[in-house]
């Protein structure tokens, strides 16, 4: 992180995370924000990252500068490729948002937000920055919790008091908000969940793995994805070739294939095939991540002598 300041912002995508949490002190105390906002970052994002894509200034009273505090900050910045976005503390006390796209250090474009608009953005590119740097679409959603945001996807559950009900509602859940392929590959993995779940009622592990992966592994998956600027996530290549948007929709695949092959063996009774798949799932979806190593379809279903 820098004190110095550096130009204008830029241009972000509309669709972000929620800044829930964090505008909360923002009208009581809006140097208690920005001080939070550099924090969260420092929290949120590996040390060298922080450093090259957050700007801070400072205001230092003479007593600062007699005691040899940093001062309060002023002014927080955050750059990521040709855009960034500055938040500042005016001498009325208010708070500017910006956001601007500079392109060889010439502001192209500058736009004024509200505050939660901003904050809204702010959290989106300090996910999609996280995401970036470890080549982990997943870690949009941990960086966002290190920053103290509860995104967008917090409505995405599956409650395990009644999965069945949840599963059902799912679906509608996403509201537009994933790939049209990613929401009927949901709606399918959901009805299959559905019919699988009352037919390893009372099973133990079987049940276990069924219900896991309805109220875990699959509203992990999408939450992992709606934490992320949309045009990012639908543009951006990750490390491994692929845009978040892509990957989403291979680990449904994944999810898909395994859900499918635990509804047969349910049906058919076979108990070991339903836990080669359930732990399949659990290998891979243990940690929410759209980061997808290259692997093959879950093990056939045991077919009984």
């Amino acid at each position: 992180m820098s004190d110095a300041s550096g130009p204008g912002a830029s241009g972000v995508g509309t669709s972000g995370p929620g800044a829930t949490g964090l505008g909360a002190s923002a009208g009581d105390d809006p140097r208690a924000l920005l001080a939070a906002l550099v924090d969260g970052v420092g929290r949120a994002l590996p040390a060298g990252v922080a450093r090259r894509t957050l700007e801070v200034e400072r205001t230092r009273t003479l007593g600062d500068r007699l005691s040899g505090r940093p001062g309060a900050v002023s002014l927080v910045r955050i750059r990521r490729d040709d855009e960034s976005m500055t938040l500042r503390l005016e001498r009325d006390g208010t708070l500017v948002g910006e956001v601007a796209r500079v392109v060889r250090g010439i502001v192209i474009s500058r736009r004024t937000l509200s505050l939660g608009d901003w904050l809204s953005l702010f959290a989106g590119e300090v996910g999609a920055i996280a995401a970036d740097a470890a080549g982990d679409a997943a870690n949009a959603a941990r960086a966002l919790a290190a920053l103290g945001v509860r995104p967008v996807g917090t409505d995405v559950v599956v409650d395990d008091s009644d999965v069945a009900r949840g599963l059902v509602a799912l679906p509608a859940r996403l509201g537009g908000r994933v790939p049209a392929e990613a929401a009927d590959r949901v709606t399918r993995i959901a009805s299959l969940l559905g019919e699988t779940l009352p037919r390893v009622a009372g099973s133990g592990e079987p049940e276990i793995l069924v219900r896991r992966t309805a109220t875990a592994y699959l509203p992990d998956t999408l939450r992992a994805y709606l934490a992320l600027p949309a045009d990012w996530a639908e543009s951006h290549v990750l490390s491994n070739g692929m845009t978040a948007a892509e990957a989403l929709l291979a680990q449904l695949d994944a999810l898909e294939l395994a859900a499918r092959r635990m509804r047969d063996a349910a049906v058919e009774q076979d108990a070991t095939g339903l836990l080669v798949n359930g732990r399949f799932l659990a290998d891979r979806f243990a940690v929410s991540s759209l980061d997808l190593p290259p692997a093959g379809p879950p093990a056939p279903p045991h077919t009984p002598a």
